[in-house]
């Protein structure tokens, strides 16, 4: 037996991998009447568990217009009943395929709690004046770091990148307020379905989705609640 096939033999197996979620039952009745109400309830839940680094780190997938997808996580930044918003270059992978294609899906993956959120959406960009004032909260460096960098482009090294910055630096010294990129800014979510996945002994996990019903071309309407078979 050579080096390789014992390396493959030790190597972790996925499929044993298996663990029991024992947790409080999922019930309609217990349910917010829409779903930003509910995801803030859990999302509550979710920042006071310790277990849970950043909390409002989310799965972001998007796709080109003939269906190629990508996925990546990013910061949550806001939310309230109009949706949720993040931040990001708009000449990134997600900001070009989002401009195609407004198609997007969000995963929270809180895995201590065994719980998930799975949202599927429309995504838009939100005002400058909004992103100018989420801008003005950023540390200094992260501010500098939103132009040193061309999100998702090739690059030369690390080096060329930190070159970069160094000039930014000392264009825009700590305390000088930086200028918000142009192709810098924030998207917003417009939920259009909302899971909320509780996991259970046995595989039997519970699955509650709200679904938007559109109510006429002003776009109001009602949240309808199903559960899902696991």
């Amino acid at each position: 037996m050579g080096p390789v096939t014992e390396a493959r033999d030790a190597a972790l197996d996925p499929a044993e991998m298996r663990e029991q979620y024992r947790t409080a039952e999922l019930a309609e009745q217990d349910l917010a009447a829409d779903p930003m109400s509910q995801f803030a309830r859990w999302f509550e839940d979710a920042a006071k568990t310790p277990a849970i680094h950043e909390p409002n780190a989310m799965v972001v997938s998007t796709a080109t217009p003939d269906g190629h997808p990508s996925s990546r996580t990013v910061l949550l930044k806001h939310y309230d009943e109009r949706g949720f918003v993040f931040y990001t270059n708009y000449g990134s992978r997600k900001g070009r395929e989002l401009a195609a294609n407004p198609s997007i899906a969000l995963l929270f993956p809180w895995h201590p709690v065994a719980r998930q959120v799975i949202v599927t959406g429309t995504a838009a960009r939100v005002g400058r004046d909004e992103t100018a004032a989420y801008f003005r909260t950023r540390p200094h460096g992260s501010q500098l770091g939103a132009w040193a960098s061309a999100q998702s482009s090739v690059i030369g090294s690390r080096g060329e990148l930190m070159a970069r910055y160094e000039e930014l630096a000392a264009r825009h010294p700590e305390g000088e307020q930086v200028p918000v990129p142009p192709d810098w800014g924030g998207f917003r979510v417009t939920p259009r379905a909302v899971e909320f996945w509780q996991g259970h002994e046995n595989r039997l996990h519970d699955r509650l989705r709200y679904v938007h019903e559109d109510g006429g071309p002003g776009g109001e309407g009602a949240w309808r609640v199903e559960r899902l078979s696991p």
